[in-house]
This record gives structure tokens, C-alpha cells and sequence, in this order.
């Protein structure tokens, strides 16, 4: 029978007043075991109930204190013992703080100063935020701290306030705004930079990785690519890791020497089906707003490089090149622009000496994208000081016009036909509101967001009936183009209108959440449940806050709620699966699996669009996979 290890009481029992420290509990059983088990938490005497312990591990492993190394067994890494002597070590004593420097302080930005302090200290309280020489007013202290911590980019555990790693990315950036020296500003990023290679040295030696251009390119990919932004669904560090691997695998230089990903998922462990949507989410740039590209030969070998690498950087030198030439003979000789010249000329130029003549075909379908991309960001460049700045604009200007007319047409003319198509069904029909919001789908599909806010406000003129339903599609689009605050505010106008219209209220409760204004939301969605015990709707609204804010298990009351009040409401499909996914953050597996499968099935099943349903299946399958790693 194997013996454990447990804290004295001292530091493992509850106090009369507040939380016990979670955090120096499990790192210390860990550094006085060999190995933990999830049950050595759970049962006396520590009792951790699933939640807190799903939480305070998932937080441990962000950070690399604590490794998941077999199934249901954890151990604490080199770091967790640096950190858990330290707790240790403070336990109980008044430490010395670093304190932000003047010319952050004279700015009086609370928010700011708040960032300083947990990026340079460990285990701060609320208290050495309201002490000299702070001396931030409770008021101020409230309304900064619950900003930063419902942002993600501070955490509060156990009364103490600690960076989260977006923390990090956002005080890097916080600092350009203060006058401080060169060298200061590159010390703080050293420190991030130091931080994120100390992890990469570990997953360099636990997956042997030798070769100094794939590390290089994974360390220059870790730095970019933030894992907080994919924590949300991609709870395992390690998988985030072993993704931005096969995309340093894959990068362009290493031709021939290509990896599949059926290759990979078997060989570093991780789901085929995960590898293959997080490098599409992050390729698409529909994650991070970094600009990948992607060549793809014959055989369906897939190769990745990046904007401002230096095979990007050689590639733009050359085309910026073949482009200048053409032009200045067209302004010179009036000679026509062929798009399938410069294109070839290219090809000459760049095949053999900075791509292998392997990509020819595949460059040549690639350049009419990446000639596109290069004219698009010169066009959005607003001011031109300088002469040649002038030159290249006129330049890019004429091969936007050429590539309009020339690549782009196709899309151009699919657009103008279908938009020409329903204005003459609305012409022959103008009081079918049917059509409209037909014409509405179609400008959404091409990004069209202004002329769609345009329609909206002549239906608003024509179809006063419909005015809640026109409205809260503004607000809609106004949310896609990152305008939360003006969608907000038709809704408050609505509610003006129609203070009873309890739906109105529901769709509040999340642009509230949008607006991160959580306790708002949370407090609104209560009175609404309140009001309307038997709306399913409003129940599971309720459990989708509780879900986003990590409260699981108040979170599946809210969802078990609804589908006792509706049972097969069009929307109980996501109910089940948000509810396998509370299951699954509990460690409950089997019912997670149960639900998450309900809800695939009820999915397949639905009259939901067939870009929503596909959404759905594809969160319930990420997590599905997920689980398959704890089985």
C-alpha cells in the first residue's frame, strides 16, 4: 500500500476566515511525493471538491510548475520547486515590493500601475495595492482590478493577484507608452522572452528535438503565438506546443524533409483531428493576426512560411522588383500590363535560387494571392512623406487596378450577379422581407458590412413591424465589426421602447458580457430568470455566463434547467454539448462524453445553417478528442 505524504495542519486546514491556499497545498504534496493521484486531493484529509482542483492544477500546468505525465498521475517539475519554496519561504512574512518607477506613476493610470506591480512582485494583496506609496482609493482599486482580471489579464487566487501570460503581452506593450530608457523596455522583454525559453528547453529535450532551424523557427513561433488566446479550448499546454512543432517542421526550408500529419499525431502523441483544426484556425489567420503562408505540391505536402521571414522578405524584394519594372515600361513605352508576364518573370526569377523548382506550379497559383496581398497593404497605407513613398503608391495603384480586372474578377462578377439577382426579385416583390434578409446573407458572405448596415437602416423605413428584428441585426454587425458599445446602445434605445420585451433583456445580457462587464451581466441575467422561471432560453443564457467564467458546476444547474423546461427547443443541440464541456472541465468524463455525443446527434439532426451546425460539430468533436487523452 502506498504510503502519502499530506501538509500538517498548519498548512492544509481551512481557516476560520477566507480560502486556503490551494496553490502551496498541492505544490506541496507534490515535493513531498513522489507522485500524486487526483484522488489524493479528493479524499480526506484534504477533501478538495472536483472544481478547485481541476482549477488550481489547470492553472499549475499553464505555468510549468506541475506535469501531467501518465494518466491520473502528477508530478512537480523544476520549476514548481523553485516556486514552492518560495511560497514557502513568504509564508507568513512581509516581503519587500518593487514599486512602478516615477514617470509611470505621474500618469495616474490605475491600470497601468496595477500591471507594473504584478508583472514585478509575487503575492500581492489587495492591501499593498491600498498602501503607500500607492495609496490606489478602494473605488479605483475595484473598478481597475475587475477590468484587468474579467480581461484575463490578471488572476486572483487565494487573495492574491498574479499576471496571466496575456498579462505579460499586454504590460510589454503598456510600457511603449511611457518614456522610459531603451535598455528598460528591452529588459522587460527579455524577461518574457526568458520565461517562454526556459519551457522550450524543457520540450526540447522531452521530444529530442536537435535540429537548430526547427528550434529556431519553434522559438520564434512561441514568442509570436500566445497560448492564452486558444486556452479557452486547448486546456493542454503541451498540445499547443506540439502544434507550432509541426508548423516549424513544415516551414519552407526544410524541403524535402516533410512531415505528415498523420505522422506527427502518431508520433508526438497528439489527435489527428486537433492538429489539423488548430493549424488551419492559425494558418487562416483566424486566431492570431499574423500572416501565414502556404504552398502546397502535388502530393499534398503542405509548407509553411511567415510575413517578414527572410524567405517572405527575399520573395517581396523580387516582386517589388518585377512590378516597379513593368510599370515604369507601361508609364514610359504605354505598354499594356499582363498579369501572367509579371507572374512568369517572377517565377524565372525565384525558382532555383529561393524556392525549389518543385513549387513552380504551386508558386504560380500562390503569386496571384501574394501580388494581391502586397497591393492591398500599400493601399491601405495612408500618409506618403516621402518622395519614394509617392512613387510607390502610384505604383501599387496601378496593379491594384491591373489585378482587379485581371485576378479578381471571377469574385467580382459572383458578387455584382447575385447582388444584381435578388435586387430584381425585390423590384418585382419590395414588401417580401424574405428577400431582403436575402440580400442580407449575401453581402454578410462577401464583407460587405457597410452596404449591409445601409439595408438595414431602408428596411427600418419600409417594414416598421419587423424593427426589433432589423435593430438587433445592426447590433449584430456592429458587433462583427468590433463596435460593441454602438450595439449596446440600440439595444438600451429597444428597451426604451419595449421594457417588458424580456427577450431584449436576454440579448443584453450578452452584449454586457461582450463589454466584459461581467458582474453587470450576471446580476441582469439573474433578475430575468427571476422574472421568467419558465424560459428555458434565459436558463441556459444563465449557464453559458457561469460556463464563461469557469463556474462548471453552477454552470450544468443552468443547462439541466433548460432542458427541463424545453426539452427539444431549437437550440438544445449547443445545451448539451456546453454542458459536456463543464462535464469534461470536471474531470467527469463518461457523462461529458454522453452529452457531448447527445448534442452531436441533436445537431446533425437540427434546421440550423449549415456553417452553424458544422461550428458545433466541430467544438463537441475538439473536445471529445480532448477527452480521449485522460481514457
Amino acid at each position: 500500500m502506498t504510503v502519502v505524504n499530506y501538509p500538517p495542519k498548519e498548512i492544509s486546514k481551512k481557516p476560520k476566515i477566507g480560502k486556503r491556499n490551494f496553490e502551496h497545498i498541492i505544490l506541496w504534496m507534490l515535493a513531498n511525493n513522489d507522485e500524486c493521484q487526483w484522488s489524493y486531493f479528493t479524499q480526506e484529509p484534504l477533501g478538495f471538491s472536483t472544481s478547485t482542483l481541476s482549477k488550481y492544477f489547470n492553472i499549475l500546468k499553464s505555468r510549468g510548475f506541475v506535469e501531467h505525465y501518465s494518466r491520473g498521475l502528477y508530478k512537480i517539475t523544476p520549476e514548481g520547486i523553485k516556486r514552492f519554496n518560495e511560497v514557502s519561504r513568504t509564508r507568513g512574512k512581509k516581503i519587500k515590493l518593487n514599486y512602478p518607477p516615477e514617470v509611470i506613476k505621474r500618469k495616474r493610470k490605475y491600470d497601468d500601475w496595477i500591471l507594473w506591480m504584478v508583472y514585478n512582485n509575487s503575492n500581492l494583496k489587495w492591501s499593498d495595492f491600498l498602501a503607500e506609496p500607492l495609496s490606489i482609493n478602494q473605488s479605483s482599486l475595484s473598478n481597475n482590478m475587475n477590468l484587468l482580471i474579467d480581461i484575463g489579464f490578471v488572476i486572483k487566487e487565494s487573495k492574491e493577484y498574479r499576471i496571466t501570460r496575456s498579462g505579460k503581452l499586454e504590460y510589454s506593450r503598456m510600457l511603449q507608452n511611457y518614456d522610459l530608457d531603451r535598455q528598460s523596455i528591452l529588459n522587460e522583454e527579455s524577461k518574457r522572452i526568458e520565461e517562454i525559453t526556459k519551457k522550450t528547453i524543457k520540450f526540447f529535450y522531452k521530444y529530442d528535438i536537435k535540429d537548430e532551424d526547427i528550434q529556431f523557427r519553434y522559438l520564434n513561433n512561441a514568442i509570436k503565438l500566445d497560448y492564452a488566446r486558444v486556452k479557452g479550448m486547448l486546456t493542454d499546454e503541451e498540445d499547443f506546443a506540439k502544434i507550432l512543432l509541426f508548423l516549424s517542421m513544415n516551414h519552407l526550408n526544410q524541403y524535402p524533409n516533410y512531415v505528415s500529419i498523420e505522422d506527427f499525431s502518431n508520433k508526438y502523441r497528439i489527435e489527428k483531428s486537433k492538429l489539423e483544426y488548430y493549424v488551419d484556425e492559425i494558418v487562416n489567420k483566424k486566431i492570431y493576426p499574423i500572416n501565414f503562408f502556404k504552398l502546397i505540391l502535388p502530393q499534398n505536402e503542405y509548407y509553411y512560411f511567415q510575413e517578414d521571414d527572410r524567405v517572405e522578405v527575399m520573395l517581396r524584394a523580387i516582386t517589388e522588383e518585377h512590378i516597379t519594372k513593368f510599370t515604369y515600361l507601361n508609364k514610359l513605352f504605354s505598354k499594356s500590363l499582363d498579369l501572367r508576364t509579371i507572374i512568369n518573370n517572377i517565377l524565372d526569377d525565384i525558382c532555383g535560387l529561393l524556392f525549389n523548382e518543385s513549387f513552380k506550379e504551386s508558386l504560380s497559383e500562390f503569386l496571384h494571392e501574394y501580388i494581391n496581398y502586397l497591393a492591398y497593404k500599400i493601399e491601405a497605407k495612408v500618409e506618403f512623406k516621402e518622395r519614394m513613398d509617392k512613387l510607390e503608391g502610384i505604383i501599387w495603384q496601378d496593379m491594384m487596378e491591373l489585378f482587379q480586372s485581371q485576378s479578381s474578377e471571377d469574385l467580382k462578377n459572383q458578387f455584382e450577379e447575385k447582388v444584381r439577382e435578388i435586387d430584381k426579385k425585390i423590384a418585382s416583390d419590395p414588401d417580401n422581407i424574405d428577400l431582403y434578409n436575402s440580400k442580407i446573407s449575401i453581402l454578410l458572405y462577401f464583407e460587405q458590412l457597410e452596404d449591409v448596415l445601409q439595408l438595414l437602416n431602408e428596411m427600418l423605413e419600409i417594414f416598421h413591424e419587423s424593427e426589433i428584428d432589423i435593430k438587433m441585426k445592426k447590433a449584430s454587425v456592429l458587433r462583427r465589426m468590433r463596435d460593441i458599445e454602438s450595439g449596446l446602445d440600440i439595444i438600451n434605445e429597444l428597451l426604451e421602447q419595449y421594457p417588458e420585451n424580456y427577450d431584449l433583456l436576454n440579448y443584453k445580457v450578452y452584449w454586457l458580457q461582450y463589454s466584459n462587464r461581467k458582474e453587470e451581466a450576471l446580476k441582469l441575467i439573474q433578475e430575468l430568470v427571476d422574472k421568467a422561471p419558465d424560459n428555458g432560453t434565459y436558463h441556459d443564457t444563465y449557464g453559458e455566463l457561469l460556463m464563461y467564467n469557469e463556474e462548471y458546476e453552477q454552470a450544468i444547474e443552468k443547462f439541466l434547467k433548460a432542458i427541463e423546461i424545453v426539452g427539444d427547443e431549437w437550440f438544445i443541440n449547443q445545451t448539451y454539448i456546453k454542458l459536456g464541456i463543464c462535464y469534461k472541465e470536471l474531470k467527469q468524463f463518461d457523462i461529458a462524453i454522453e452529452n457531448l455525443k447527445n448534442g452531436k446527434s441533436l445537431t446533425s439532426e437540427s434546421i440550423a445553417d449549415s456553417e452553424t451546425k458544422e461550428k458545433w460539430l466541430t467544438i463537441a468533436d475538439l473536445f471529445l478528442t480532448e477527452i480521449k487523452q485522460f481514457l
